[in-house]
């Protein structure tokens, strides 16, 4: 494993993490606070369904950190707070992310991630110009692998210079933002970074995403909802493994680059869903259907269901000295322990907009 250290003798940040109360976000968030104790971080969050501001409870005591509850479209409020904190560092988590939400209500995923990214960019250039364009500032643009489209079986995996080709309304909305944040770069030297993901998973994830979903209807023996015949593969990254390179690249990535994070961990969504049957039958036992396997049920496929992703990470393991640590197999065994050690985390989640949302997106086959 090769995670790059940076500087010990670096100077501190003054960073604001846009929707750090979501998953990846929250997870940023806690590494960054674990990692660099003395700099700023100041959190900005809409607190929407997938924000839990519970996720950061253990930092709000903090002298150096921050909390505040606000949309990324608002632009005096994200001017008044560059200003306020002299923030120097951006990391862009927030989102609407859920590509089932997208095909439902498209429009919240334009408003927020290209209306609410295009209001970031534009106050952090002029925050960075009234600073005299410090050449230390940082813009870091979060983004996925699904604005490249789906790949066939044998086709290559996705690099930095693949052409975009979105499929959902979501990915699409991603593209627009990634767009945005290469033009601010090129067009006006905004020092932009963009990073594109596979599919992560770890602690925090929201439960209507795919391994969250499992763990928490095997703990409540309801069925487990595979889409279409279960052979769509994506390459799944360990959300921590994901903090650390986003890490790396905004103290050693160049500003105008875009770097693709991948996990090294193909698999078909079946073949994960059993896994984590097995390994859940293993940790848990009194769970209400045992094996867990017989609980997996298949479902009509999602609208433009993307077959498979898969991520080239070559330039930021060349270039940054970063690559994945953590295997599918411990990655999944530490999620579900921590599903298993935090109900008081995820039952609140289950509400009852919840479980209508569940209801109509998982209709039988």
């Amino acid at each position: 494993m090769t995670h790059s250290q940076p500087d010990s003798s670096r100077a501190p940040r003054r960073i604001v993490i846009t929707g750090g109360a979501g998953f990846i976000g929250s997870n940023f968030v806690h590494h960054w606070c674990e990692r660099y104790p003395s700099d700023r971080v100041v959190v900005l969050d809409a607190l929407t369904y997938a924000g839990n501001r519970a996720t950061l409870a253990t930092l709000e005591g903090r002298d150096t950190f921050r909390f505040v509850e606000g949309d990324i479209c608002d632009r005096a409020l994200i001017d008044r707070l560059l200003a306020e904190e002299s923030i120097d560092t951006v990391a862009h988590f927030a989102a609407e992310s859920h590509v089932d939400r997208s095909i439902i209500g498209p429009g919240a995923f334009v408003q927020t991630n290209v209306v609410g990214t295009f209001t970031l960019l534009e106050a952090f250039r002029q925050h960075w110009l009234s600073h005299n364009q410090n050449e230390d500032y940082r813009f870091l643009h979060v983004s996925t692998d699904e604005v490249y489209g789906s790949l066939g079986p044998d086709d290559p995996a996705f690099s930095e210079t693949t052409p975009y080709s979105p499929n959902s309304p979501y990915s699409a909305s991603k593209a627009g933002s990634d767009h945005l944040a290469r033009a601010y770069y090129h067009t006006y030297n905004v020092p932009t970074l963009i990073t594109n993901c596979s599919n992560n998973y770890g602690p925090y994830h929201f439960p209507e995403k795919l391994i969250p979903l499992m763990c928490i209807n095997i703990l409540l023996g309801k069925p487990l909802p595979v889409y279409g015949d279960g052979q769509n593969i994506r390459d799944w990254l360990y959300v921590r493994d994901h903090c650390s390179a986003l890490d790396t690249v905004i103290h050693k990535g160049q500003p105008g680059e875009t770097y693709n994070v991948g996990g090294n961990n193909e698999v078909k969504n079946l073949d994960l869903v059993q896994m984590l049957c097995d390994t859940m039958d293993e940790l848990a036992p009194d769970l209400p259907v045992r094996p867990s396997k017989d609980l997996i049920t298949f479902v009509k496929d999602r609208a433009g269901h993307d077959r498979r992703y898969a991520i080239d990470a070559t330039k930021i393991k060349t270039e940054l000295g970063w690559t994945p640590a953590t295997t599918v197999e411990a990655g999944l065994r530490q999620t579900v322990e921590w599903y298993l050690a935090h109900e008081d985390w995820w039952k609140p989640l289950l509400s009852q907009e919840y479980q209508d949302y569940y209801k109509k997106v998982y209709a039988p086959a």
